[in-house]
């Protein structure tokens, strides 16, 4: 079987991350992105879930951020059966002014070429491996009107995913079978696209030779979703993933945006499986999007005692 259509790219990248003044400072101020939904982490509600995305938060324009600061929990290590990069798609001709605008403000920054696209990689305050590249092609919106970045040079969304792969061959099978082809391999490095591929809908496989195996903890990504159009699409390859091929796939979780199921790919990738809706406009408007703390219906009786236990920020 093979879920080409089914799967049709990014949802999200979720992380794990240090401090939450920083990370909001970083991905709003620095960045430029909306940060379009401020909740809790659902599975521990002491924790901010921090989703950072386009004017709306459209499905494979999302980032979104744990920030456990204070939580026991320690520095993770990049490395084998982990997301390595998440890459940022940005318009043609704005490289040389995210270059400046990262420099300006301390942020060491590299310059390379992958694919045939131009690209800067840097981290974040947590560590995390980032990167923008130029794609003119890119036509996703709409992009978030920041007062911080002017439009035309915004950050339009993700890009792609690097994963950090052991047994790169054993792991390619499995994504053919997923729903994303082989496109185009460059030395260590194989690009995948789902049906629709391009920007928000791709994966780049990486030889994870000479790397340590990665530990979850700060400064690392957790999961990489991918969306589907509805949960009974979910269900189905739940059931292919279980019964044909012997993972172990959670129950579906109810995320209140999207409804999710998670698993591990060979080669240890966490992955979620994620729906396109009902999307963050379930409980703000537009104009409202990330103003103020949202909780799901069964948290809202005890908000007072949820808020009393996350760390300030200031917006």
């Amino acid at each position: 079987m093979n879920f080409k259509g089914i799967i049709k790219g990014l949802h999200h990248i979720t992380a794990t991350v240090n401090d939450a003044q920083e990370d909001y400072d970083f991905y709003t101020k620095l960045l430029g992105q909306r940060l379009v939904k401020e909740t809790v982490n659902f599975d521990n509600e002491k924790v901010y879930h921090f989703y950072y995305g386009n004017e709306i938060g459209a499905p494979s324009t999302i980032f979104t951020t744990f920030p456990y600061k204070d939580q026991g929990v320690r520095d993770g290590i990049i490395g084998s059966g982990q997301v390595f990069e998440t890459v940022f798609s940005a318009p043609a001709n704005s490289l040389q002014y995210w270059e400046d605008r990262l420099k300006k403000h301390n942020v060491d920054v590299s310059k390379t070429n992958l694919f045939g696209k131009k690209k800067l990689t840097f981290k974040d305050p947590s560590g995390l491996n980032l990167a923008i590249i130029e794609d003119g092609e890119d036509e996703r919106s709409p992009v978030w009107k920041s007062d911080e970045v002017p439009t035309e040079q915004n950050i339009i969304g993700i890009h792609h995913v690097v994963l950090a792969i052991e047994n790169v061959e054993e792991t390619l099978k499995f994504l053919e079978v997923f729903g994303y082809e082989s496109t185009q391999k460059e030395g260590d490095f194989t690009l995948l696209n789902s049906s629709i591929g391009g920007a928000g809908n791709s994966l780049v496989v990486m030889d994870a030779k000479g790397l340590p195996v990665g530990k979850n903890g700060l400064g690392t990504v957790h999961h990489v979703a991918h969306r589907v159009e509805n949960i009974d699409e979910s269900l189905k390859i739940k059931d292919y993933l279980e019964n044909e091929l012997d993972l172990k796939v959670t129950e579906v979780k109810d995320r209140k945006y999207f409804q999710s199921i998670y698993f591990r790919i060979p080669g240890g990738v966490l992955f979620e499986i994620a729906t396109e809706g009902p999307g963050f406009m379930v409980d703000e408007s537009n104009e409202e999007l990330g103003s103020s703390l949202k909780l799901p219906d069964w948290q809202e009786e005890r908000r007072a005692e949820i808020e009393a236990g996350l760390l300030d920020y200031e917006r």
